[in-house]
């Protein structure tokens, strides 16, 4: 079992005892043994890395923007230093496999917080605009609750834009990975960030997180996470008319017209799904293809998923394993054709699931509709370009996407008619610079380089 040296919460520079005595047991998804227990704080907990959030934010928010920067480049210092061991650790209690582990779960994360200690000394917090002068200033307190699927990521994409915007933070992070946030906590320490502008409770969401998001000294609450618990995030809220930047569910379309090439969107959109086990909001689970090219993409994309079997790594506990199941029984009972994998447990222990592809399906099943969150695609018939985008635009969410064309003019026509925050041409690369956020039931506001700073900035104008 692995432990951690505080036993305790990182609140006001220090660590520190939780206020009650329940626990979180960490799994490691791989094997089902235990990996170590973090408290379970609760609202005197939160309630504490409120206030010594709220006493540190004056002298915070007067920092110059270079000193600021100066300190997220220590932090990045940090976390470089630390990279072997996150990475573990995410391999560890989120069943990662070790290179992905690596290069996408450590390695992105330090290169988005380098962005943000870039964009702190340079960005401009003032503007002068005919005769008034227009300030940026800090939000405030913010509540950062974030999920597991991308333990330093998410955290990241939070706390460094908060930071560098000059507010101060309490994390909340899921339960299922404590560990990589305690890494996180330790590296700002490290950093010498001072003392209550970054906090740290380990807790359950409908205790810890709900306490958080209902706290009065909190004056923007980040999220990232279910559509459900984002509606009851937001309507806590907007009752206290205090901020929110919510990043939410996808059910991302994969969009392939008749002149792309089809082998490469095929295997692309298949790795794509299985990346991370399926565990990405912006998967493109639902992969679109004309009807002449259907049975051709159909054998493609089996042969794809043939490859990841051994690849993958587990999903990140026994609830969320037979949720995916649960989805793949439903796929088939509602008439969909089971292609590839399946809901029997391709291994004797740890959280797995088969990687599974559904062909015949129609827009209207569950498994189109609503998000998976496993190594699950649906692939789906089009008519035409406009019933393609119909399909495209026809689920509550708007979160990511792709197209694929032989010419990329079309491809970006395509993708300016879709409701989506963001949308791959022709495979796309990541950009950390580049907003990341949804449309309609996918969220409310942007992460990421300028935009996502702009989350955690307030405007004053000042008239002369």
């Amino acid at each position: 079992m692995r432990g951690d040296e505080s036993g305790g919460m990182y609140i006001g520079g220090g660590w520190r005892p939780a206020a009650g005595s329940g626990l979180i047991d960490v799994v490691d998804p791989a094997d089902e043994q235990l990996l170590a227990r973090v408290p379970a704080g609760g609202a005197e907990d939160i309630d504490a890395a409120v206030r010594a959030a709220r006493a540190a934010l004056p002298g915070w928010a007067a920092t110059p923007p270079a000193a600021r920067a100066a300190r997220l480049a220590a932090l990045v210092d940090a976390l470089t230093a630390r990279r072997d061991g996150i990475a573990a650790t995410v391999t560890a209690e989120l069943g990662a496999p070790p290179a992905l582990a690596q290069r996408v779960h450590t390695a992105l994360p330090i290169t988005v917080a380098a962005s943000y200690a870039e964009l702190a000394a340079g960005h401009p917090f003032e503007e002068r605009i005919g005769t008034s002068v227009v300030h940026l200033e800090p939000v405030g307190v913010v509540g950062a609750i974030t999920p597991w699927n991308y333990p330093l990521h998410q955290i990241v994409a939070k706390v460094a834009p908060a930071l560098a915007a000059g507010c101060t933070v309490v994390l909340k992070p899921a339960e299922e990975t404590p560990l990589t946030a305690r890494l996180f906590a330790a590296a700002v320490h490290e950093a010498g960030v001072p003392a209550g502008v970054f906090n740290l409770v380990t807790g359950l969401g409908p205790v810890a997180g709900r306490a958080l998001a209902g706290h009065p000294g909190v004056d923007l609450v980040s999220f990232t996470g279910s559509t459900a618990v984002g509606r009851a995030i937001g309507a806590v809220a907007g009752a206290a008319v205090k901020r929110v930047a919510l990043e939410l569910g996808g059910k991302s379309a994969n969009v392939i017209l008749p002149s792309a090439d089809l082998a490469r969107a095929v295997t692309v959109g298949v790795a794509n799904v299985m990346a991370n086990s399926g565990q990405t909001c912006s998967a493109w689970t639902r992969m679109l293809v004309h009807r002449d090219r259907y049975e051709e993409a159909v054998g493609l994309a089996v042969t794809a998923a043939a490859q990841y079997p051994e690849r993958i790594g587990p999903l990140v506990s026994a609830r969320q394993r037979d949720r995916v199941r649960g989805y793949i029984r439903q796929g088939v009972a509602e008439g969909a054709e089971l292609v590839a994998g399946g809901p029997e447990a391709p291994r004797e222990r740890g959280f797995y699931v088969s990687p599974t592809v559904f062909a015949e399906v129609t827009p209207e099943m569950t498994i189109a509709q609503e998000e998976i969150f496993g190594p699950v695609l649906s692939i789906l018939r089009y008519e035409d370009e406009a019933d393609a985008l119909r399909i495209a635009n026809g689920t509550v969410y708007g979160l990511a996407g792709a197209v694929w064309a032989g010419e990329e003019a079309e491809a970006v026509a395509f993708a300016r008619r879709m409701d989506t925050g963001q949308v791959d041409i022709n495979g796309g690369r990541f950009n950390p610079l580049a907003p990341f956020g949804g449309y309609k039931q996918s969220g409310v506001g942007r992460e990421l380089g300028v935009h996502g700073l702009a989350e955690y900035l307030m405007t004053k104008s000042l008239q002369f």
